[in-house]
């Protein structure tokens, strides 16, 4: 079944025929708009596009907070911060009457403090210490993302930002993302749970005697694959969490429904390259399947030229002419003079006869002779000359020749770039692009991220 379009937002403005421009200033200026979820596949900048959206939206007046998820601690280089962690910092030298506050999700602290806060402090302690737990709390598949979840429900319900900006986890799939809370909660309700589940339930002795009559062969089996150690480890986890296994799944539930509410907007970020952009378009179908709330697409790091009106055609044909010596300008006939007999012969080989000496006419001695007037020399000065000419010609057109080939390079790059956005755009019309120019260095400070901001408002 083909999915519905995904649900655009108001604001977006026109850019061409085609394809409608994406005002992420009139978005994030939207005190309506309360959280803005920067997605797509790893490697196109996500990290980056929403620290700038953050930092715009707190120069234009807003209260904001950045939650990531990137370990790689780029936003807190750029912000100026030493460490980020699961508490949010506040970012100094914000420009404006706005706040911009960032985070990274601490995915083990914030297990930590769900069981903290839904448990007593008996069972909260052998939750905590249980070695299934600090493995599950850890590395389990799915609790990345789902605590992520867990963390933007927090922060919301403390109505303490204008605005979240989340950068999703760098998932292979979008379906990691959407999916993690319920794949979570399915586990912790699922077959094996409750099973395990069944002799605490039962309770005490009657429990243990219910589960070694009535299960032997299952723990046996799980004993054999887990380890008895670890099912001891499992057992005692379940029976602590008994109590908590619902509340996952309630929080699970109303995350999702604050993913869908108005409040909400979806930015796909994509690089203008084939693979980005068809995770990209798989991410626009499952937010429309999902009834998410899109509010466009962010095309990061577009190249362009100062002199597209040259095709990579042109450009390749004037450096082979170049290279062959073609339509190199001889200034003035130089080539023709140099290779001239009159100035190719030497004075020792001149054409002009040498006069004899008369009868009783000494020959002058050469040393009683006066000193030769400038420019005496001039044939062999000349000859110099001109050889020092056509090799500095030869060189320019070497180079000119090597930049007409990386402007050849560049301008077949931006035709793949625009056959790559085109075939995206043609697919989804309906959805809202933005352009982000690229950069010519890594961003690693507030300017950058501000640069950022800037070619993302257009």
């Amino acid at each position: 079944m083909t999915p519905e379009p995904a649900r655009p937002l108001d604001d977006a403005r026109t850019l061409d025929d085609a394809t409608r421009a994406l005002d992420v200033d009139a978005l994030i200026d939207d005190p309506e708009t309360r959280i803005v979820v920067c997605c797509g596949s790893g490697g196109v900048g996500k990290t980056t596009t929403a620290a700038a959206i953050g930092l715009r939206a707190a120069e234009r007046g807003r209260k904001v907070v950045v939650l990531t998820i990137d370990p790689a601690r780029r936003l807190a280089q750029s912000m100026g911060i030493d460490s980020l962690d699961n508490v949010p910092r506040r970012v100094k030298d914000v420009d404006g009457d706005g706040e911009l506050h960032a985070m990274m999700l601490d995915m083990k602290r914030t297990f930590d403090e769900i069981v903290e806060a839904h448990a007593d402090k008996e069972r909260a302690e052998a939750i905590l210490g249980n070695p299934f737990y600090q493995s599950l709390s850890a590395g389990f598949a799915g609790t990345q993302e789902y605590m992520a979840m867990e963390k933007l429900g927090q922060l919301r319900s403390r109505d303490e930002w204008d605005l979240i900006v989340v950068d999703t986890p760098p998932s292979r799939s979008a379906l990691d993302f959407l999916d993690a809370p319920k794949r979570l909660g399915s586990f912790l309700d699922g077959k094996l749970i409750r099973l395990l589940m069944a002799p605490a339930k039962v309770g005490g002795r009657a429990g243990m005697k219910f589960l070694n009559v009535g299960m032997s062969m299952m723990t046996g089996a799980l004993g054999k694959l887990l380890g008895g150690p670890l099912l001891r480890d499992v057992q005692t986890f379940v029976a602590a969490m008994d109590t908590m296994f619902g509340g996952f799944r309630t929080r699970a539930d109303a995350t999702y429904r604050l993913l869908q509410a108005p409040g909400t907007a979806f930015l796909v970020v994509a690089s203008p390259e084939r693979d980005a952009l068809r995770e990209a378009a798989y991410f626009v179908e499952r937010l429309a399947a999902d009834d998410m709330p899109l509010a466009g697409l962010v095309l990061n790091r577009v190249h362009g030229s100062g002199a597209a009106q040259l095709s990579a055609e042109r450009a390749l044909a004037a450096a082979e002419n170049l290279e062959d010596n073609r339509i190199v300008d001889q200034g003035d006939g130089k080539e023709a003079v140099r290779s001239s007999p009159e100035h190719s012969a030497t004075p020792e080989t001149s054409e002009t006869p040498t006069e004899a000496p008369r009868p009783g006419q000494t020959t002058p001695d050469p040393r009683d002779a006066p000193d030769a007037p400038a420019g005496s020399a001039a044939p062999k000065a000349h000859e110099t000359h001109t050889d020092a000419d056509a090799s500095e010609e030869q060189l320019t057109a070497q180079l000119t020749a090597g930049l007409l080939r990386l402007h050849a390079e560049r301008m077949r790059l931006l035709d793949r770039e625009q056959r790559t956005r085109d075939r995206f755009t043609s697919l989804h019309p309906e959805v809202a692009v933005t352009e982000v120019a690229a950069l010519p260095g890594d961003v690693h400070d507030l300017a950058g991220l501000r640069a950022i901001g800037d070619r993302l408002a257009g």
